[in-house]
C-alpha cells in the first residue's frame, strides 16, 4: 500500500493540502464523519479540539457520524449537560472484535464498554457484520464493513434535512 502511495503523485498531492483540525469550522461544512481504525483511541476521544467541534456540528442542527473505533470520539461530547450518547441508540468496534485483534489491553478503553458507560443504549450485529444505526443526528457504525452503510445513513439525513 506504502509502495503505490509514493507512486501516485495525485495522492500525495491532494493529502498534502489536509486541513487541520483546530481549523475545521462547523459552519463550513454539513457534518462530520470520523472514521475507523485504531487512530482516534488515541489522537481524538481526549482531544479538546476534536469534542468541541462534534459539539458545534450537533449543537448547530447538524448530523455528527462516526465508525468502528471512532464512536469512541464521542464519550466525552456534551449536549445540553449530557453525555451525547446518553439514551441514544449507537453502535461501534465490539468487545468480541477487540478480542479478536488481540488489543483490548492495548487500547485505551473498549468502545461498546465505554459507550454504554456513558448512557449509550449500544446495539451490535455479530462480529464483523456490517451494522449501522441512527439515532436522530447521531449515526454510528460497528466495524469497518459498517462504513458504506453508516455513509449512506448520513447521506440519507443529509437528503432528508435539505428536502424537509
Amino acid at each position: 500500500m506504502m509502495a503505490r502511495f509514493k507512486r501516485d503523485s495525485a495522492a500525495q498531492e491532494a493529502l498534502s493540502q489536509t486541513v487541520k483540525l483546530a481549523d475545521v469550522k462547523a459552519e463550513d461544512y454539513d457534518s462530520i464523519f470520523y472514521v475507523g481504525g485504531h487512530g482516534p483511541m488515541w489522537d481524538l476521544v481526549d482531544n479538546p479540539v476534536s469534542i468541541a467541534l462534534i459539539e458545534s456540528f450537533y449543537n448547530s442542527g447538524k448530523p455528527v457520524a462516526a465508525v468502528c473505533h471512532s464512536p469512541g470520539v464521542f464519550h466525552k461530547v456534551t449536549y445540553k449537560g449530557n453525555p451525547l450518547v446518553k439514551g441514544k441508540r449507537v453502535t461501534g468496534f465490539t468487545n468480541g472484535e477487540e478480542e479478536a485483534v488481540h488489543l483490548t489491553h492495548v487500547v485505551p478503553f473498549l468502545v461498546e464498554d465505554e459507550l454504554k458507560r456513558v448512557g449509550g443504549l449500544y446495539e451490535k450485529a455479530p462480529d464483523w457484520q456490517p451494522f449501522s444505526i441512527v439515532d436522530g443526528r447521531l449515526i454510528t457504525g460497528q466495524n469497518p464493513a459498517s462504513s458504506t452503510s453508516a455513509a449512506q445513513a448520513l447521506l440519507k439525513v443529509l437528503t432528508a434535512e435539505k428536502a424537509g
